[in-house]
Parts: structure tokens; C-alpha cells; sequence
């Protein structure tokens, strides 16, 4: 994923929360595009394990998270702190769109 311009990222925000009325449904959104288009499972290092990312989810207090896992360790990471590989998985874009969203 090479770097998406302010124009970009607003492009996508508008995409994903065009029918959206309030900041919870354009949360949700966000959760779908990101839940509907990022390559999951990947790898990444978290803390310096290496975690597999095996699913999204939108929890409740915590918004939208990366369900980890480190051998019989499960792990919920919020999104936005999630450290992403590189090469960052197809779909990141949603990630970086999300995180302009919520700054």
C-alpha cells in the first residue's frame, strides 16, 4: 500500500460514509470496508512476537479491533494501533482512511 494523499483518504471517507447519519454508523462502516476488504490472516509483529491477525471485529467500549493470536494467546489490538507488516495485507487503504477519519 504506498501513500494515500489527504485527497484520497477524504475520497474514501466520503465512500464509506455517504448513507451514514451519525459517528456510530459511520463506525460500523468503517468495520465493514475494512472487515470486507483486508487480507486476512496475515503476520505481523506485536510487541515484539510474531501475531496472526485470523479476524475483525467491532466490540462494544473498544471500536474495531484485530483479533490476535500468539500461540494459545488471543489477543483483541485495536485497529489503529495494530502494527501493520510490510508490505502492509490488501485492503490496509481502509485502515489509513479509518484512522483520518477518527483523528
Amino acid at each position: 500500500m504506498g501513500r494515500l494523499t489527504k485527497a484520497q483518504l477524504e475520497a474514501m471517507i466520503e465512500e464509506d460514509t455517504v448513507d451514514a447519519y451519525d459517528d456510530e454508523e459511520q463506525l460500523v462502516g468503517f468495520y465493514t470496508m475494512i472487515a470486507d476488504n483486508l487480507d486476512i490472516p496475515f503476520e505481523t509483529e506485536v510487541l515484539g512476537l510474531r501475531a496472526r491477525v485470523g479476524s475483525i471485529d467491532l466490540l462494544p467500549g473498544s471500536g474495531i479491533v484485530a483479533l490476535c493470536t500468539h500461540g494459545r494467546f488471543r489477543q483483541a489490538i485495536g485497529i489503529l494501533d495494530l502494527p501493520l507488516p510490510s508490505p502492509a495485507p490488501k485492503g490496509a487503504e481502509w485502515i489509513a482512511a479509518y484512522r483520518h477519519w477518527a483523528s
